[in-house]
């Protein structure tokens, strides 16, 4: 099957986090929701516990998310399953939990057509290598035992890591990038010279943080799918995508962003 339709007259649409906006990020009701809407895709963010279990959750402390506090490497997956990650979104999403990357890749299998952006939060910095690497090889292995391979983009900020998996698979993975370069921190070789796609800033900041059409031009003229980030919200914003000839956004938004793709004929 063809899971990558996308392109500048049909832009994918990736549910951040799940459909963040509306509903906790990174939990189970925020997947099924994202689905729910015919996202084409979810995108979400794979860390480590203590004892060694993949969860999905952003931030390297569950702070912000959760009613807890402290690292996610520093506590158990028990520990995790006991925090609400619903509450601080609302009281009506009370009781959500962090979800393991198992319990989100049983969910996607129901899901035959869905693409997934999966993000590596697990960083080879400084005492922190050999941990990062185990945990992506044995993300991109549990992907290879579901099956999934053709229908996931890797996804790290991380230019030693993105090296890494270059260097140990080749091409056998899709891997999301990011531009401007330097984004990617250390890295001794052009990622967009092997990355399927780069998720495009704008060297200076702007409101949609979006790159110029001239350097989405010259990243598709490398072979390199420029994809829009999170920062596109509304339909000026959707606008500019459209202008500069973006393939895909990833949104916290995408029931509006979805709706207004297709008002203007360029989702189908």
């Amino acid at each position: 099957m063809d899971f990558w339709k996308q392109g500048k007259n049909n832009i994918y649409v990736a549910a951040h986090r799940g459909w963040c906006a509306k509903y906790p990020e990174n939990t189970m009701i925020a997947f099924k929701k994202a689905a729910e809407i015919g996202v084409d895709q979810i995108e979400t963010d794979i860390r480590v516990t203590l004892d060694g279990e993949l969860v999905c959750i952003h931030d390297a402390t569950v702070d912000r998310t959760t009613n807890g506090k402290g690292k996610v490497s520093e506590k158990t997956l028990a520990e995790l399953k006991t925090l609400d990650a619903g509450i601080k979104k609302g009281e009506e999403f009370k009781g959500e939990k962090i979800p393991t990357f198992i319990e989100f890749m049983d969910y996607v299998k129901t899901l035959p057509e869905m693409t997934l952006d999966i993000e590596l939060k697990e960083y080879p910095v400084d005492g922190w290598e050999e941990t990062a690497y185990s945990v992506c090889d044995r993300v991109l292995k549990i992907i290879d035992d579901y099956g999934f391979t053709d229908r996931v983009v890797i996804n790290s900020w991380s230019g030693k890591l993105n090296e890494y998996i270059y260097k140990k698979y080749g091409k056998k993975y899709r891997q999301h990038v990011y531009f401007p370069s330097n984004c990617l921190g250390w890295h001794s070789v052009s990622a967009y010279e092997y990355a399927y796609c780069a998720c495009m800033f704008a060297a200076f900041e702007e409101p949609t943080n979006l790159a110029e059409k001239w350097e989405v031009e010259h990243m598709e003229s490398l072979g390199c799918q420029p994809w829009a980030g999170a920062a596109v919200k509304t339909e000026a914003d959707v606008d500019k995508v459209i202008d500069r000839g973006y393939y895909l956004i990833t949104c916290n938004n995408p029931d509006e962003i979805l709706a207004y793709l297709k008002q203007k004929g360029y989702h189908k």
